[in-house]
């Protein structure tokens, strides 16, 4: 293979020299190539091949590059620090690549400078670029706390870490220069620099360390790969005149890159409708939060195949961004990767401009050249894209905002007809551009709005009694919403349905299996009882007096009753309780928290839950309350068996009786029930009363054999809860790295159909499909249910050693009716 940097190498005398170790040099021109640029302050371009900006790659490789700086980010900072910190991302070449960084944090929140003013938006911040084409950076975020890092629930500042992410780290003035604007503005005591590669020189090397102690915070550098560039005298100079030397050949010379004009009456492109989630921005250019996140993920699934059903055949597909517009497109890439075996590439149009060599050892073969498309503040110029005419295409999915959805987009000399004249189809894809509101909401209104209903109670609602519990639901018992279990599961992991949107069949337990509840109830009555004095004395100590139990339905609805009746027996005081709906991927019901807002002091609120399986509920509420004050997003549940709460009643894996059984332990109450056409913006999520099955209920059973315990259970409580005041409870977040670990060994590569916990794998086994159980070598009685439902639907379940857990479900990867594989190709699909 010829290295795409020896052309310029062998003129100038530029050299790539890596780190020292001994692949260092080879890793480094794996990564790069170099091109020349039309640029008076530097003449050469380092040119990334795994950036998705001037070199066509695999989507999967630019954001798996990405993911993985964030990942190590991440163990550097730590999860407790990783969790507050804050990602920036520089325009126009990085905004993919932070936002990639920030998903592989975890929970960050990301903003991209940007060179696009937006009326209304006012500027938080900006700095220059000195070797840039374009030079002036903007901070337009939507909430201006954000780079404050202002996100403690109490309005406090966290002093959350900033995590800086560049395409390269060269002189690191650019850098630098932002970290001391900033610095001034909102001072913290840690930033984190991320860079595709570290190509400073011996010189600049030293700067790091002196401005850290200049500032008094700490600085640290992360990178894919490192080495320096070698500059002979006189470089700027020549590589200027060999630019000039080249474009002075006549027009149209396809021996240096120069790509024709689109052919006249060029026919129409295809637009896709990606029906792009509502509420979800373009991009980080004004923030973009862990709640965004989680709409935007189980979207992309659907939106990849919208548009690969308007590919028709395609074997070779270019999904092309534009300028900033670098996350939307490549996600919607990497999504399209997984949808089609057709092979895909990602880059993105450019404001920059560099000479086009048709040569293999030169990084930019061709060149389109089009007119700007989205009103530039600075006025009409050049636009670019890089290696797409000559590449072999056979069709390209553009993919724009609405903003720059132009006339100049369509017009005759426009991008459009460009990429016509040099591939069989184009297809337009839109995203709407995002337009923040002012004032930016960061909380509910303090007064009830006239349209939230009171709260449901039983028994016109749940078999509870009314003071045990109010449901902050609407009620669609009249609602055929339940659908067979294999239908709903082909629906969800083909991103046709969100699971929210549909019930499964409620499981009826065979008397075989109503035997086995009753004895797993009388052997853990007693455990489940000092849980729950645990929990309850430990918030009671941190959040009382008098604190608002507000469940997470339905898992957590019967351990705040348990909880509440724990309260009024051992000190006489009736706590109030509610249940709320959150879904994974939605977030938290935003008129559940309005009305609570209304009638509670926010900050009395406590959250409770069943107990944490990989603790993706823990994130998906702290990330749904983010544009919420006063509300602390800490749950506190009845066990905690994958580390990830710090209230808690046990770490221990037993069995909960509750998990056994769905609605005839939980008051009769379905699941939530999130859909657009039930589930107004002004109404609560929904869900349903199965009064039908009366009969069968052993919800008030449940509870009263486990209160009959809490007297025999008060002094190992006590000792308990003063141990635990007194230790650290800091989360761990052992459980998410068991699941990640599971995923990846299993062959199913993603977390989300990874259920540890008993209580997580009785859920598959009566809610999902099922493909295996992995349990605890020697684990006992608390899986003899998990034992008899897997023989039911004949699941096998496989001992294992070194499970955090009793037990692991999981769920059929890439499942359609018949699937046997994890690879999810031996299906036969009917």
């Amino acid at each position: 293979m010829v290295w795409s940097g020896s052309w310029v190498a062998e003129r100038l005398g530029v050299e790539l020299v890596g780190d020292g170790r001994p692949d260092g040099d080879r890793e480094l021109k794996d990564l790069l190539g170099l091109a020349l640029r039309r640029n008076p302050k530097r003449a050469h371009l380092l040119v990334s091949n795994v950036l998705g900006k001037h070199v066509p790659q695999r989507p999967s490789v630019v954001y798996g590059t990405g993911f993985e700086l964030g990942r190590r980010v991440r163990e550097l900072l730590g999860d407790a620090e990783a969790r507050r910190a804050v990602v920036l991302g520089y325009a126009e070449t990085a905004t993919g690549l932070g936002h990639a960084v920030a998903d592989g944090l975890g929970v960050a929140p990301y903003l991209h400078s940007t060179r696009r003013p937006v009326e209304g938006v006012a500027r938080a911040g900006g700095f220059e670029e000195s070797h840039s084409h374009a030079t002036s950076h903007l901070l337009l975020p939507e909430d201006p706390a954000l780079l404050a890092g202002d996100r403690g629930p109490t309005g406090t500042n966290t002093d959350a870490p900033l995590v800086l992410v560049d395409d390269e780290f060269s002189t690191g003035n650019t850098v630098l220069n932002t970290i001391r604007a900033l610095h001034e503005r909102y001072p913290r005591s840690r930033y984190v620099i991320v860079a595709l590669v570290d190509m400073r020189s011996p010189a600049d090397r030293g700067r790091l360390a002196g401005f850290a102690a200049e500032i008094g915070a700490r600085v640290d550098l992360v990178a894919r790969g490192a080495g320096t560039v070698t500059l002979p005298e006189g470089v700027l100079a020549k590589g200027q005149a060999l630019v000039a030397a080249h474009e002075s050949e006549p027009a149209g010379a396809t021996a240096h890159g120069a790509a024709g004009p689109a052919a006249p009456g060029f026919g129409p492109c295809t637009r896709v409708d990606l029906r792009w989630p509502a509420g979800v921005p373009d991009g980080g250019r004004h923030g973009f939060t862990p709640a965004h996140r989680a709409a935007l993920e189980p979207a992309l699934p659907a939106m990849a195949a919208r548009i690969a059903g308007a590919l028709g055949d395609a074997r070779r597909i270019l999904v092309l961004g534009f300028e900033e517009l670098m996350y939307a497109p490549l996600r919607l890439g990497t999504a399209l990767e997984e949808h089609t075996d057709a092979e895909v590439r990602y880059s993105t149009t450019t404001r920059s401009p560099v000479l086009a060599v048709d040569d293999p050892g030169y990084a930019i073969r061709t060149r389109l050249v089009f007119p700007a498309h989205d009103n530039p503040a600075d006025g009409p110029g050049d636009r670019y894209a890089y290696n797409v005419a000559g590449a072999g295409f056979d069709a390209v999915v553009l993919a724009v905002d609405s903003a720059a959805d132009t006339p100049e987009l369509h017009a005759p000399d426009g991008l459009l007809a460009q990429l016509a004249a040099h591939t069989d189809h184009v297809l337009l894809a839109v995203v709407p551009s995002y337009v923040p509101s002012r004032p930016h909401p960061r909380a509910p209104e303090r007064q009830e709005p006239p349209v939230l209903p009171e709260p449901l109670r039983g028994p016109a609602f749940s078999s509870y009694a009314p003071d045990e519990v109010g449901w902050l639901l609407q009620d669609l018992s009249d609602t055929e919403l339940e659908a067979p279990t294999e239908e709903r599961e082909e629906a969800i992991q083909s991103g046709g349905a969100h699971y929210a949107e549909s019930l499964p069949v409620e499981y009826q337990p065979s008397a075989e299996y109503q035997e086995l509840f009753k004895a797993a109830l009388e052997l853990s009555a007693a455990r489940v009882a000092r849980a729950v004095g645990t929990v309850t004395e430990t918030v009671l100590a941190e959040r009382g007096p008098r604190p608002v139990l507000v469940s997470l339905a339905r898992a957590g609805t019967p351990v705040g009753v348990l909880m509440r009746r724990w309260a009024r027996h051992r000190h006489g005081i009736d706590l109030p309780h509610y249940a709320v709906s959150i879904v994974r991927g939605r977030g938290i019901d935003a008129n559940a928290l309005r009305w609570l807002a209304a009638h509670h002091d926010p900050a009395d609120v406590v959250f409770v839950d069943g107990w944490t399986g990989k603790g993706a509920i823990t994130r998906e509420l702290a990330a749904a309350l983010d544009g919420f004050d006063g509300f602390d997003p800490e749950i506190a549940v009845l066990a905690d068996p994958g580390g990830c709460v710090r209230t808690y009643g046990t770490r221990e894996d037993f069995l909960i009786p509750s998990a056994c059984l769905n609605s005839t332990v939980s008051g009769l109450i379905s699941r939530t029930v999130l859909r657009a056409d039930l589930v107004g913006p002004e109404d609560f999520h929904g869900a349903k009363f199965y009064r039908e099955l009366a009969d069968t209920d052993v919800s008030g059973h449940f509870l009263d054999t486990v209160a009959a315990h809490f007297d025999e259970v008060v002094d190992a409580v006590d000792a308990e809860v003063k141990e635990l005041l007194a230790a650290d409870r800091a989360p761990t977040w052992e459980g998410w790295a068991a699941v990640e670990r599971i995923s990846e060994e299993y062959g199913i590569h993603d977390v989300n159909l990874v259920k540890p916990g008993v209580g997580e794998t009785t859920r598959v086994l009566l809610r999902r499909v099922p493909w295996k159980i992995l349990a605890g070598r020697g684990a006992g009685a608390d899986l003899d249910h998990i034992r008899l439902l897997a023989e039911q639907r004949g699941v096998p379940v496989e001992e294992v050693d070194g499970l955090p857990y009793s037990c692991v479900g999981l769920i059929h990867p890439k499942y359609t009716r018949g699937a046997t594989g994890a690879d999810g190709k031996a299906v036969e699909s009917k």
